[in-house]
């Protein structure tokens, strides 16, 4: 993600290319698979505001840094400016999950978890689908809808409620 897709007044982020890494060593950027991939997405206020915050550290670092700062335009780079790849991006999240005393997940399945929450919380699948740049609905809610036992209980609340129906008594 580059700084010059994240529109911070408007609070949205533009979805135009993909980053992956290549045996361990090569990072290759390419566009996105598909036209639905490309999107405009909102921002949450809570990454809105984190986003705000990083933007100045960066500033503070590049500063610091002084010439040595590489101004990659990256949104995820190191003190110096170098844009993460996958692998130092999951370092990075694993050890603030550790910090934070948080079970430790792949980024890939905190995707799923994600979309999983707002189905729950019922966003529309043709809202969770566009959010994952998808344009088949099945496919979003066939990998990344996963609800688990807990996401279950309201259902199974629901059939603890047949036991409070009332019967009429034997004539």
């Amino acid at each position: 993600m580059r700084w010059a897709d994240v529109d911070l007044d408007k609070a949205t982020l533009a979805v135009a290319n993909t980053r992956t890494l290549m045996g361990n060593k090569t990072v290759v950027e390419k566009d996105t698979k598909s036209l639905a991939a490309e999107r405009q997405l909102p921002l949450p206020d809570l990454v809105k505001e984190a986003l705000t915050c990083f933007r100045a550290t960066q500033v503070a670092e590049k500063q610091t840094a002084g010439e040595r700062y590489e101004d990659s335009g990256y949104v995820l780079v190191d003190e110096l400016g170098r844009a993460l790849n996958g692998r130092q991006l999951r370092e990075r999240v694993y050890k603030v999950m550790d910090e934070h005393g948080l079970r430790r997940v792949r980024l890939y399945d905190a995707r799923a978890s994600c979309f999983t929450y707002l189905a729950n919380n019922g966003v529309p699948d043709h809202l969770l689908a566009r959010w994952a740049g998808h344009t088949n609905v099945k496919t979003t809610k066939r990998w990344y809808v996963k609800p688990d036992v807990e996401d279950l209980r309201p259902a199974a609340d629901t059939w603890g409620g047949l036991a409070s129906v009332s019967t009429p008594a034997p004539a």
